[in-house]
């Protein structure tokens, strides 16, 4: 079965406005080497999906750049390929006098041209703020067994779950696995099966619920477009039970790349063979660890030098961790430099940061304490 892939970049960059005032979310460096674009990106890969396109809006230079051409995801091809599609060449922008999209509707409005030129009969759609080991082509296999028009994968989550996003749509089905459904999440619920919001869809099914809601002037996927067909065609959930860490606030994204820690969600994610996750090369030195030099229970990435103590943290490519310097419960991006005997605690920094010598920085778990790139403290 033929299928092309679209992702948006964007659509959730108001839920971490620390990391995401210089890029999109979908360039939200995650796991030590890694961006959050990578994982939709390689889901799709590993399931045969050859054409993408990638749905921009602003601050997306980051995202250019860590894309290229795509040669990293076997994606620079002559025919297909990946493919980035800036709001001000689309159809939406246009007709709305340069105003850009705001919902993932109104950005769909904006790529109609991609999708009608496309000669695939599917369409797989996904966010860039989670973080998943879905097996992309079991659901392809699903929905096209099924005869479904629209698959919804879905999860279940739990009163005390901290909810995926604001605008978390849940969804409800019969016993045959059927939507009968849309509605907005609300906090009065014990359990309740949440769109992960990848779904996949007839391409023809997808371009006239597109049209019919440019004529109606709905703005919401879930609870106007699709809500409005359930009677009329075959929507599916597809349940999904797997790691799924949503990226829905700074804490969230905290707790998220803590969870790498644990090497179940460490084996899920990354190493099975099926679920590969491709990301930009580059080629850096190994990390050196220098005589005195402590690390327990952390990823590092390569490219840094480790001369303290470094305990239950991820460090991107290109830290250096100072003699008497302590890292514990952090998060440390590219190129920050930690001087001599600091001590850090629940610390996020953003790229090359500088912290100075001799700094006690301690934040908590629920709170914690961010440094924006490129500042010196």
């Amino acid at each position: 079965m033929a299928v092309a892939g679209l992702i948006f970049s964007n659509i959730h960059n108001s839920s971490v406005p620390e990391l995401t005032s210089v890029r999109t979310i979908a360039s939200i460096p995650f796991g030590c080497r890694y961006r959050l674009i990578d994982f939709p990106l390689s889901a799709m890969v590993n399931s045969g999906v050859t054409k993408i396109g990638v749905i921009a809006h602003n601050n997306y230079q980051s995202l250019m750049d860590h894309i290229g051409t795509g040669k990293d995801w076997d994606l620079a091809r002559r025919s297909g390929g990946i493919r980035i599609l800036p709001p001000y060449i689309t159809a939406y922008n246009s007709a709305n006098g340069g105003k850009l999209y705001t919902t993932r509707l109104e950005a769909l409005m904006g790529v109609t041209n991609f999708i009608a030129r496309c000669t695939e009969d599917h369409v797989v759609l996904s966010d860039c703020d989670s973080v998943c080991s879905v097996n992309l082509r079991d659901v392809i296999s699903a929905h096209e067994k099924s005869g479904a028009d629209v698959t919804v994968i879905t999860r279940t989550v739990r009163k005390d779950d901290v909810l995926p996003s604001e605008d978390a749509t849940v969804v409800e089905c019969d016993v045959n696995g059927r939507v009968i459904k849309f509605a907005g999440c609300t906090n009065n619920f014990d359990e309740a099966e949440i769109s992960t919001n990848i779904v996949v869809a007839k391409r023809t099914f997808l371009l006239d619920i597109i049209n019919d809601a440019a004529s109606h002037g709905y703005t919401k996927f879930y609870l106007e477009a699709l809500a409005n067909r359930l009677e009329h065609a075959r929507i599916n959930a597809y349940h999904f039970d797997g790691v799924f860490l949503q990226i829905g606030s700074l804490v969230s994204y905290y707790k998220a790349s803590m969870q790498l820690l644990t090497s179940d969600v460490r084996n899920e994610l990354f190493n099975a063979p099926e679920k590969m996750v491709y990301t930009k090369l580059r080629n850096s030195s190994p990390t050196v660890y220098q005589s005195g030099s402590t690390v327990k229970n952390s990823l590092v990435a390569d490219g840094c030098c480790i001369e303290g103590t470094v305990e239950n943290s991820i460090i991107f490519r290109g830290v250096h961790v100072s003699r008497g310097a302590v890292v514990k419960n952090s998060i440390l991006l590219q190129d920050t430099y930690v001087g001599t005997d600091t001590a850090l605690n629940c610390v996020i920094t953003d790229k090359n940061v500088v912290i100075r010598d001799g700094r006690n920085l301690s934040g908590h778990e629920s709170v914690p304490f961010f440094l924006s790139k490129g500042s010196m403290i």
